[in-house]
């Protein structure tokens, strides 16, 4: 059941919601139309046997906070549902106890291990499926822009973990920094809605730096002049995906920068190469689905690929499924309940 405590005028959305009280055969299908981001998979057996879950969110503007507690279940966000429904947010998984393994990203993918506490960075425009033990979670969902003031390239982070030991009282550190503001979250239903957008905010950009330099993705890279650089780039990568010249030389030649700046910029992506290739599948995947009539190999030309078998192999290993059975699985999609 669900319960929405919107308070007085100007506070926090609260809406908690529980399976408890619900009879075991609807748990399962209750708890899933509480999720709109991901689908979960499951069987007959486990539907009929119950789950147990409490979520409660918090709504501030376009950014959100979850609690929640909940069994073991898996969860996935498929290229379709992404392709459905455009969410562009930035999500930070918070472990607080339990266990989880996710795997992330199209190719080459990525995988993490939570087993203690920690915080993994999820790019909800990218693909990821997540498997739970019965485990205590916190999620903080955030605009594209409130990451990326602090990290241009913040796509880079999808799958990434970060774990650090509690700080002890007193620390200076960054992680305490991050440990402080995650504890001013739980205060959400008490702020106002401007005060919780900010201190939700204030979180992720914290987190966001603590990933940064974790991972060295500061320095250089996130100078003002290299932001610029790495967004020229990537608006031009943007405006020609469809170009069958787009090439790493012919963005050089566009960008006027040097090769090895370009490539290093691009390197958190898998590479300059990649990336191109990675947004053209994507491209692809959103063709195949808009026009479902369109014969493959005129999509595999528009898209920017040589010829029909490049295409399904590069799209077979991005996806596990060729374009003709991503397709048909796509027709069968839920719509209704895209998230």
């Amino acid at each position: 059941m669900t319960e929405v405590m919107r308070g007085s005028a100007g506070k926090v959305e609260h809406c908690r919601f529980t399976t408890a009280g619900l009879a075991p055969a609807d748990q399962w299908r209750t708890y899933c139309d509480q999720l709109t981001v991901v689908t979960v998979p499951v069987s007959r057996s486990a539907r009929l046997a119950g789950f147990r879950a409490t979520i409660d969110r918090y709504g501030a503007g376009d950014a959100m906070y979850i609690e929640a507690r909940t069994d073991a279940y898996t969860q996935n966000r498929s290229i379709a549902q992404i392709s459905v429904d455009k969410m562009q947010a930035y999500c930070f998984h918070v472990l607080v106890d339990g266990c989880a393994e996710t795997s992330t990203g199209a190719y080459p993918r990525r995988a993490a291990h939570q087993s203690r506490p920690g915080i993994l960075a999820l790019d909800m425009s990218q693909p990821m499926t997540m498997s739970r033990c019965a485990s205590q979670v916190r999620a903080l969902f955030l605009p594209r822009a409130v990451v990326e003031s602090v990290l241009p390239q913040a796509q880079a982070l999808h799958g990434r973990l970060l774990e650090f030991d509690p700080p002890s009282p007193g620390d200076p550190t960054l992680a305490s920094a991050v440990t402080d503001a995650l504890t001013r979250l739980r205060h959400l239903g008490a702020m106002n809605a401007a005060d919780a957008r900010q201190s939700l905010a204030d979180c992720g950009q914290l987190i966001t730096a603590a990933f940064a330099r974790r991972y060295r993705l500061a320095g250089n890279v996130e100078t003002a002049e290299k932001a610029a650089s790495f967004a020229q780039a990537r608006r031009y990568i943007e405006a020609h995906l469809y170009d069958p010249d787009l090439t790493p030389d012919s963005v050089l030649r566009a960008c006027g920068l040097a090769r090895a700046t370009l490539y290093r910029l691009f390197q958190h992506e898998g590479g300059l190469h990649a990336y191109i290739r990675n947004g053209r599948l994507r491209a692809a995947a959103n063709e195949l689905l808009r026009f479902p009539d369109k014969p493959i190999i005129e999509i595999a030309y528009s898209c920017g690929f040589g010829s029909a078998p490049d295409f399904a192999r590069a799209f077979r290993r991005a996806y596990d499924m060729t374009p003709r059975d991503f397709r048909l699985a796509a027709q069968n999609w839920p719509r209704s309940r895209a998230v």
